[in-house]
């Protein structure tokens, strides 16, 4: 019987974290110094519509280009942000791809996600990996030198 109540409470809770999506870069690694196509994955978990994704790339990662039509992209100094307008019902996902160049040096990229909602609110996963809101995080290999033209 204990047995049977420890598979099934363990059997929810990775249901339960599974249910908890979140905005997510991919790929999830890439290399040090690389020019790399990311995909941005925004689901809608509640009951209002998502109205907009905000990506903030750290400063050390350059935004060469951003694909389709329903984005802005602004640039202060050595910081980018690409913004998407794009309606995204509950239960739905949308994805968004970009092309940067990843940083030569750093063990990871933190980006910093803003998902607007149709209702006025916003959530920030921003957080480090782990916490109620953790922000997308890119891991870097080092660039060898079988990477070099």
């Amino acid at each position: 019987m204990k047995l049977r109540l420890a598979v099934t409470t363990a059997a929810m809770m990775l249901l339960a974290s599974g249910a908890q999506a979140h905005v997510k870069v991919r790929p999830a690694e890439s290399k040090a110094g690389a020019q790399e196509t990311y995909t941005v994955v925004v689901p809608t978990e509640g009951k209002v519509a998502t109205t907009s994704v905000e990506l903030e790339a750290p400063p050390a990662v350059a935004i060469v280009s951003v694909e389709g039509s329903a984005y802005e992209l602004k640039t202060t100094g050595d910081h980018a942000t690409i913004t998407w307008k794009s309606e995204i019902p509950p239960g739905e996902h949308r994805e968004f791809v970009f092309v940067a160049k990843n940083p030569s040096t750093g063990a990871e990229i933190a980006w910093k996600a803003h998902q607007h909602f149709a209702d006025g609110t916003v959530s920030d996963w921003v957080e480090p990996p782990g916490s109620k809101r953790p922000g997308p995080v890119t891991k870097l290999s080092p660039k060898s030198f079988r990477d070099e033209p």
